[in-house]
């Protein structure tokens, strides 16, 4: 599996939480891709490129009539969509399925990147993040002189929803402690802090899930419906379940409660800086994760900018 380098050739060290103090970085070079959406089903060109100290992550959505429009990777332009996690700045177009990016981006500590992209939805590829990490590394990281700066939790902040739970409290680094139980599973936990190869190793390959009787009938009803939902969903962009097992195999053990802290660490990639604390996630997805990151930029006492 290649190296995470820098331009000079020098890998990252994972043993420093992905949220380390350090100085802001940017991919050495672009790099693009192309695939299907989840929802839409249509296919996309995305070029992901460096960009100056900063300006953060910043989605580019070219229009039909080649306009485009600039949107910040930001909590406060979050848009509530099914079953992703969607973005529109007021007046503009929609972005939506940008989480496996953000969060192969933010664990691999790329503060800064302009993505470009032709369509309204990310590709899925296999409902994973793994194409992106392996493209992020390809390209390299350079740092620059600019300082890194991080969200420091300073007390605990939480957020439930009946037995949907998501604590975030002090900690260094990032860690996340999962849990998730399903029909015909039962419980799955996964626990251990975000770093880059710790990330591609163990949460990168988790892809999207859900039962395979659902995602078909949901299917059907959004092409009756000309809706884009889960158009392009299938057994290769996402895992399916039938009862007490996943169609063609696990890629990693718990597959499921995996992607969901994939999908965590995304979410969490729109308050803007890294975070460094514990969470700890009973059942969460996209509602409760998003409600989290408004809930602590909410309490400003909760944290300090380091």
């Amino acid at each position: 599996m290649p190296s995470f380098l820098h331009a000079i050739g020098e890998p990252v060290p994972d043993a420093a939480p992905s949220g380390a103090p350090g100085f802001r970085a940017t991919l050495a070079a672009p790099f693009a891709r192309s695939g299907r959406g989840l929802h839409t089903g249509r296919h996309a060109n995305v070029r992901v490129g460096p960009a100056p100290a900063g300006h953060g992550l910043v989605f580019r959505r070219t229009l039909r009539d080649g306009s485009a429009v600039d949107v910040p990777a930001l909590w406060r332009h979050r848009e509530s969509q099914p079953l992703c996690t969607a973005l529109r700045v007021p007046g503009g177009p929609l972005v939506r399925t940008v989480e496996h990016l953000l969060a192969a981006l933010s664990s691999h500590r790329i503060d800064d990147a302009l993505i470009e992209i032709d369509a309204e939805e990310l590709p899925i590829f296999d409902g994973g993040a793994v194409p992106w990490c392996l493209a992020i590394r390809e390209a390299g990281r350079v740092e620059g002189t600019v300082p890194r700066r991080a969200i420091r939790v300073l007390r605990p902040v939480a957020v439930i929803d009946g037995r949907r739970t998501l604590r975030i409290e002090p900690g260094d680094g990032l860690h996340v402690t999962a849990h998730l139980a399903l029909a015909h599973f039962g419980p799955l936990d996964w626990s251990g802090a975000i770093t880059p190869d710790g990330f591609l190793a163990e949460i990168a390959p988790a892809r999207s899930f859900g039962r395979y009787w659902r995602a078909m009938l949901g299917r059907a009803y959004g092409f009756a419906a000309r809706k884009p939902f889960l158009q392009g969903c299938g057994v290769a962009s996402a895992a399916m379940l039938v009862r007490g097992r996943v169609v063609g195999g696990l890629r990693v053990p718990g597959e499921p409660v995996r992607h969901r802290v994939l999908d965590l660490v995304g979410d969490l990639a729109l308050a803007g800086h890294p975070i460094l604390g514990r969470l700890t996630a009973a059942h969460t997805g996209h509602e409760l994760n998003h409600a989290l990151v408004a809930k602590l930029m909410a309490e400003r006492a909760a944290w300090e900018l380091v």
